[in-house]
């Protein structure tokens, strides 16, 4: 028996009398308690991206950077810029320089193609093609457009009282914060020091010497006298006065600027700009149908944004395949929606920094590379600062995800149907689909199909039980570092205390798995206990209601314990490639081995195929 599988005090009873009504819709319902759980339909733009047609500028191969700029910035609201067919050799970047309202669109990635040579400031960190308000806020800066909050911290709260209301307008996107943690809750934990991490945090805002990492942003939509109604409510249940609660303002946001249907080259830029598309004090933006190539830091920053959305591209290697290699980074971010996206030859595909209520769902990672150390397998999406908290991870397919301690603590994350293999070949380190370390606390593992079937060979390496095959096991929990190591932080029971495990599959049991023993059914401070669920029905999806048209014919859902006659080898039938993974398939490739992509072909085109075979996502060791 494994320490988290101690016997504890069972109850069946669904705990409606005490959910609100507004949660007890929403499709987790049943099975999660709503102190771990959000809302999640409401992640990206209310009403998906707009589908602009009047074109005000259109360009040819041999426009500048200049002249691109200057379209964007005469562009009359709700209006594209139009870039024709060919490639564009850009020094100097594009920068929408707080021109809202805009899309910047070509022809498709395999026709529009830019190759940048060098990029723009971006107020201070770098891009190829800035997206940013004209006056930037950085929350690390402490804005001057301060108040404090002094009432209404309860959970699902929509209307909160402040110190002043100087400022404010209905309309405003505004930032909610509070100090972390100095000592351990013993529940939910938020705290980025040397003690409990192993470099250190990198804070948001910053007084004194506290960190405040906890954030959310939120639109006011009414105000009376100091009482500020906000959308969306409060999302945990930590806020507390205790942690001098605060509200500030980014004043003139950009707003609903697209980027579509172009390759973004960005192998000549090197390393002097940090992001490929960087979005900053960016509210409702987006990238759809792109081919990024090559980034320094990061493809797509979302930087002090909120909602933005990110769907339908391809993400393809990094400038050196080390640290800080990332596809997307949300860092200081709330709602953002990353869907149906292919990342091949990254590093680390989704890196989450300091964001809360944003949605990853059905993306693909593939060909993992990590040049530092060649045998480490390297994650597909990680919690990786303090401050992530409410974020749904869905129907991906890929190597392994993680909640890391590097720098800062993170809670309440969920899991739901994805296929994770925790493999790749030539990789014998961190190969583990699921690992989650010290101070990861109230994370939900629902209804995903986990490990490789001849690798694997330990179902759980936690604190306090073993560390054996630690490399082999499908759950690392609660270990001071991600190689089951006890150096550095502290190890936490907590962490297994809290996790959640429902209608799991993996290679070692060969089975799916529903124990009411792995239900946290004790509370801890700010996570509730969580009553076992009164069956094995398992929602499609907890985020949409029902299968996304872009999903055509193909099954619905893919992965899951109620998934019958799936094409994934080694894992019992549960799983069918996801859309990602059939485009991928059936795209061919350049001579360098890149995808020769476009998603209106693919996706239009494989809406009434069958699931192709996999390709490099399982393994059988004979």
């Amino acid at each position: 028996m494994y320490i988290r599988r101690m016997k504890r005090l069972l109850t069946c009873l669904i705990l409606l009398s005490v959910t609100p009504l507004a949660v007890r819709a929403q499709q987790w319902s049943g099975i999660l308690d709503p102190s771990r759980a959000i809302d999640w339909s409401n992640a990206g733009i209310p009403g998906g991206i707009p589908n602009r047609t009047s074109i005000c500028a259109t360009l040819s191969p041999g426009a500048t950077s200049s002249q691109i700029n200057n379209a964007i910035a005469s562009c009359p609201a709700g209006q594209v810029v139009f870039l024709n067919a060919g490639t564009y050799n850009i020094a100097g970047g594009i920068n929408f320089a707080g021109h809202s309202n805009v899309t910047l669109r070509g022809a498709g990635p395999t026709q529009t193609i830019l190759q940048f040579s060098s990029g723009d400031g971006c107020g201070g960190l770098g891009g190829d093609l800035c997206v940013s308000a004209a006056s930037t806020v950085y929350p690390g800066g402490n804005p001057a457009s301060l108040a404090n909050w002094t009432a209404g911290y309860g959970q699902g709260t929509t209307q909160i009282s402040l110190s002043t209301t100087s400022g404010l307008s209905v309309g405003s996107l505004i930032v909610l914060d509070q100090a972390n943690d100095a000592v351990d809750t013993g529940g939910v934990f938020l705290n980025d020091t040397m003690t409990y991490t192993s470099e250190g945090g990198s804070p948001g805002r910053n007084i004194g010497s506290v960190n405040r990492s906890q954030q959310q942003f939120v639109r006011v939509t009414a105000i009376n006298g100091n009482t500020v109604t906000i959308s969306p409510g409060l999302y945990m249940n930590n806020w507390r006065a205790s942690q001098s609660p605060q509200v500030w303002i980014i004043p003139s946001p950009i707003t609903m600027v697209g980027i579509e249907n172009m390759t973004l080259d960005h192998t000549g830029s090197g390393t002097t700009v940090g992001s490929g598309t960087y979005f900053y004090n960016c509210y409702q933006c987006w990238v759809k149908n792109i081919k990024s190539l090559n980034a320094n830091r990061n493809h797509v920053w979302m930087f002090s944004s909120a909602r933005v959305v990110v769907r339908d591209s391809f993400f393809y290697g990094t400038q050196n395949g080390a640290q800080q290699s990332y596809g997307i980074e949300p860092y200081y971010t709330s709602d953002d929606l990353i869907e149906n996206n292919i990342f091949d030859h990254g590093t680390s595909p989704i890196v989450a920094g300091d964001m809360t209520g944003v949605v990853a769902a059905y993306n693909l990672s593939i060909n993992s590379v990590y040049n530092v150390t060649s045998s480490y397998l390297q994650d597909m999406y990680s919690s990786h600062d303090a401050g992530d908290s409410m974020n749904l991870f869905e129907g991906n397919q890929g190597m392994f995800i993680a909640c890391d301690n590097i720098h800062g603590t993170s809670q309440l994350g969920t899991y739901f149907r994805n296929q994770l293999t925790g493999w790749q070949s030539g990789k014998s380190n961190q190969t583990v689909p699921v690992l989650l370390d010290a101070f990861c606390r109230g994370y939900n593992l629902i209804g995903n199909v986990l490990g490789t079937a001849g690798y694997h060979n330990n179902y759980e390496a936690t604190v306090g039980a073993s560390s054996s095959n630690c490399n082999t096991s499908i759950l690392n929990i609660g270990w001071s570092s991600t190689l089951c190591g006890t150096s550095g932080p502290p190890t936490d029971p907590i962490t297994a205390r809290t996790l959640m495990l429902w209608g799991n599959y993996d290679v070692v049991h060969a089975t799916v798995q529903w124990n009411s023993s792995d239900i946290p059914t004790s509370g801890v401070p700010f996570i509730n206990g969580n009553a076992v669920p009164a069956n094995h029905n398992l929602p499609a999806s907890f985020y949409v209601s029902a299968k996304p048209s872009w999903w055509g014919l193909m099954p619905w859902p893919a992965i899951g314990a109620d998934v019958a006659g799936g094409t994934i080898a080694g894992v019992g039938g549960l799983a069918y490639s996801i859309p990602a993974q059939v485009c991928y398939n059936s795209t061919p490739k350049d001579s360098s081995g890149i995808l020769v992509f476009d998603a209106n072909k693919c996706y239009g085109s494989l809406a009434a195929t069958a699931p192709a075979p996999p390709t490099g996502l399982t393994v059988v060791v004979q």
